[in-house]
């Protein structure tokens, strides 16, 4: 039995929300699978990802193949780089303690990359509104000052009838 690692869509149509999951090869992509790993949500901005990394690392020693798109979500949680710190602590190359090291100070990094993108988003949704108000109250400006000038020429006209009667 060939297990891959995968997604299975979920939500609604338009909508897409994903279970990266353990499953056969041969089951539907819908269908029934071994073990839920994580969620994957790429409506919001950055995209939510929600990883077991350890059992994910677990799949992949028993010998579980990624897909294209499940590799990439794994490597961006740090799954594949703590199955090869694995791999270097089983065949000795450093200890449980370095690796755990290595792979702690690896997510801090990712941590403060991925605040760092959110921060951004913010500040320039923030620019956008702020630009989008200046707009608008120019345009608001404009309009009052293009009408300005008719009501008074009308004002100046309904008094000039006025006297004429």
């Amino acid at each position: 039995m060939s297990v891959k690692i995968r997604l299975q869509r979920h939500g609604k149509k338009g909508k897409p929300f994903y279970w990266v999951v353990a499953a056969n090869s041969t089951a539907k992509r819908d269908g029934r699978f071994l073990e839920k790993i994580g969620t994957y949500n790429p409506n919001t901005n950055p995209a939510t990802i929600d990883l077991d990394v350890d059992v994910a690392v677990k799949w992949l020693q028993n010998g579980a193949q990624p897909t294209d798109t499940a590799r990439a979500i794994l490597s961006y949680k740090g799954a594949l780089l703590k199955n090869h710190l694995a791999g270097g602590v089983r065949k000795g190359a450093l200890t449980e303690e370095q690796a755990e090291a290595k792979f702690n100070a690896w997510l801090e990094e990712k941590a403060a990359k991925v605040a760092g993108k959110a921060d951004g988003l913010a500040k320039a949704e923030a620019e956008a509104k702020a630009k989008a108000l200046e707009a608008e109250k120019a345009a608001n400006e404009a309009r009052i000052a293009a009408k300005a000038p008719v009501a008074d020429t009308e004002d100046v006209a309904e008094t000039a009838g006025d006297s004429e009667e």
